[in-house]
């Protein structure tokens, strides 16, 4: 009998400590956050708002910064330098800042 269980291989998985907010900053965020506009040719952060789930980005892609080429419904489509490629990211306006 085998008592292994098989490892969750989800969106969230291995992100326990780059998700957390601090203290202070737990719980929902502003509302206003989710009313952003961007123009085509911003530069954005992505920062992934660990409490809001629906239209955030992967993972991978928290921290960097990318080029909004355009929007897709409510969220806003984003070019993101990965290594020597650019990869087209779909994202929330929740899960962006605007690049100083």
């Amino acid at each position: 009998m085998n008592d292994m269980v098989k490892a969750s291989k989800g969106s969230r998985s291995k992100s326990r400590s780059i998700l957390r907010k601090s203290p202070r900053q737990r719980g929902l965020s502003p509302i206003t956050r989710e009313f952003q506009e961007f123009q085509e040719g911003d530069k954005v952060n992505i920062i992934i708002d660990s409490s809001v789930h629906k239209g955030a980005p992967d993972i991978r892609f928290q921290g960097k910064t990318g080029t909004v080429v355009g929007s897709r419904g409510r969220a806003f489509v984003l070019e993101v330098r990965d290594g020597d490629k650019y990869k087209t990211v779909v994202a929330r306006p929740e899960h962006l800042r605007k690049a100083a």
